[in-house]
């Protein structure tokens, strides 16, 4: 599990890396990662991939960091996480009357639908919130770093 979360991180970091070299600001680098993790958190069921090129196409968005959070909430992880939203949504709206694991049928859809969603809108929002600010700060403190160390090609200039 370590190992696999640790690759995860890794891949993140790359394409993020990737980001901070763009022309974005640290800013619209970290909006476009935390929108793109709000999109991924919804229950879309694929369709989240054409809000994110509709998005790419029409607004200014950092594409390499948006695409960034697919790789955080991954479809293995998205499905604990609409566990976790449905838990949430049960707990604020109370269980579906006659509802139990074997015992579920079509006329309770609505009723399971609205506290899964309730519950991913109140997830995505948070795990948003988080993204941002992780991005920010990731980004300002990479730029500040390259921005200190001095250039390998600079450097071999100023020798000769």
């Amino acid at each position: 599990m370590g190992h696999r979360l640790r690759r995860v991180r890794e891949r993140v970091n790359k394409r993020l890396v990737q980001a901070f070299v763009e022309t974005h600001t640290p800013r619209e680098v970290a909006v476009s990662f935390s929108i793109g993790v709000f999109v991924t958190a919804l229950p879309t069921l694929g369709t989240g991939l054409l809000v994110f090129l509709g998005l790419a196409v029409l607004s200014r968005v950092s594409k390499i960091a948006m695409f960034a959070s697919v790789l955080v909430l991954n479809p293995v992880v998205k499905w604990g996480v609409y566990a976790a939203s449905y838990s949430l949504g049960q707990l604020l709206l109370g269980p579906v009357p006659d509802a139990s694991f074997t015992s579920v049928s079509a006329s309770m859809g609505v009723d399971v639908l609205a506290r899964l969603w309730l519950g991913n809108l109140l997830l995505a929002t948070l795990f948003a919130a988080v993204g941002y600010v992780f991005a920010l700060r990731t980004v300002e403190a990479f730029r500040r770093r390259t921005q200190a160390e001095p250039s390998t090609d600079r450097s071999l200039s100023t020798q000769e």
